[in-house]
């Protein structure tokens, strides 16, 4: 399979596409202002988004049902309240604060490199994010999906494989017509077992300036872009 049948450019969001933690700072930021508080924000983006993977994991080994991402991060936010000195937050406080996922900034070049990519291929989600979160993310963004697909559309969260087989399915294409795109290593990787083509993109300050993974591709990836716009111009758009 060449670049040149690629049909569809499937993308991880979180990280790849939005800058999480720096949205998580601003709108803490926010609230500091408003409420006269002096949270370390991103010491508690840092908090919440370790508490990612974990809450994954147990919906992934079967140790409790399916529960969308919106879910799991609420639950996530309720572990930190105490932590971080939220417990002035009334519930629907809280229930605004976890909408931040919904609200999350693009990298400067994800915009453009989106619309220079959609020229050639069909773009859609493949992340953990639930459908709602990520509609309102993209109206939010301005990002053009073609479709939102990934984890909850499979019921199944990465890295298992069904999430990606279930996506390249109801595009309607073979897992070789599909090319991943990412800046995480082991995102590529099961894609790439499930015979999607692969995109790494560079994002070396998702976790901030100290950042320890994902700084370099650590396979022999089939593209590895600094961002999205040098990912156009690779693959031709």
């Amino acid at each position: 399979m060449t670049p040149l049948q690629i049909k569809a450019l499937t993308f991880d969001v979180f990280g790849t596409v939005v800058d999480w933690r720096r949205s998580i700072i601003h709108e803490g930021s926010r609230l500091n202002r408003e409420k006269a508080l002096t949270i370390n924000w991103s010491e508690f983006a840092d908090a919440w988004r370790a508490r990612y993977q974990p809450s994954l994991s147990q919906v992934r080994n079967g140790d409790r049902p399916w529960a969308n991402l919106d879910q799991l991060h609420r639950e996530s936010l309720a572990t930190l309240t105490h932590q971080f000195g939220l417990d002035c937050f009334d519930q629907s406080e809280l229930d605004r604060l976890n909408r931040v996922w919904h609200r999350l900034e693009p990298w400067p070049d994800t915009v453009p490199g989106l619309l220079r990519l959609k020229r050639k291929f069909i773009l859609a989600t493949l992340s953990n994010g639930n459908v709602a979160l990520l509609v309102n993310m993209a109206r939010h963004a301005g990002l053009p999906w073609d479709a939102i697909l990934g984890a909850e559309t499979a019921r199944c969260y990465k890295p298992l494989t069904q999430s990606y087989l279930v996506t390249a399915q109801l595009l309607g294409l073979a897992p070789g017509e599909c090319m991943m795109v990412a800046a995480h290593n082991y995102d590529l990787e099961a894609a790439r077992d499930c015979g999607f083509q692969t995109a790494f993109v560079y994002r070396p300050t998702e976790y901030g300036p100290g950042q320890t993974k994902d700084l370099e591709p650590t396979c022999d990836w089939h593209v590895v872009a600094d961002d999205l716009i040098d990912l156009a111009v690779k693959l031709g758009c």
